[in-house]
């Protein structure tokens, strides 16, 4: 993934507020994600938000566009390309995350970490398309996510940080054995 960079705001001006009303509230993780999510839904932009350019991605791997950082650090926008095959290590987050799919196909499998920490158990698996919104909040969102399709994928991302100050909203990535759910 390319390396993180400040952005003035390429957001559209509806959606920032939206989203900022939402992250003012001051709930906790899970129910702002909720919050954040029910905003998208209603403000989720077409795929033109990214330039031809951006939505071309790269061959090397999925890349991380960001829009927005809202000045006080609550949040940021991102906007994600994956090309067919590409895929994020299995990883969790610093902070709550909210998606919406703006194009294509994202497969995202679910994990739990083991009581003992010896692997992962496969706790779920969803195929998100167009239009679909979701999110969630630490602990418990251990997850991969990659373009199952023939074409490029783009969703758009909001993380409960200034990742351009943080790097990336990976907090740790996980080389664990996984074991299905018919294997337990």
């Amino acid at each position: 993934m390319t390396a993180l960079s400040p952005v003035r705001t390429r957001c559209p001006a509806d959606l920032v507020t939206a989203i900022r009303a939402a992250t003012s509230q001051h709930a906790d993780w899970q129910q702002t994600a909720d919050l954040v999510a029910a905003q998208l839904r209603r403000h989720l932009p077409a795929p033109d938000i990214l330039t031809a350019t951006e939505r071309a991605g790269d061959p090397a791997d999925y890349q991380c566009h960001v829009l927005h950082v809202e000045p006080d650090g609550s949040f940021s926008v991102t906007g994600m390309v994956w090309r067919p095959g590409q895929r994020t290590p299995i990883h969790d987050h610093v902070t709550w995350c909210v998606f919406g799919i703006l194009q294509g196909i994202e497969y995202e499998e679910l994990f739990a970490l083991a009581d003992d920490g010896s692997h992962l158990a496969d706790v779920g698996r969803s195929a998100n398309r167009p239009g679909e919104v979701s999110g969630f909040a630490p602990p418990g969102d251990i997850h991969r996510v990659r373009n199952i399709g023939d074409g490029v994928a783009i969703s758009l991302h909001v993380y409960g940080a200034d990742i351009t100050r943080l790097g990336t909203s990976i907090r740790r990535t996980y080389e664990l054995p996984v074991l299905s759910a018919t294997a337990r």
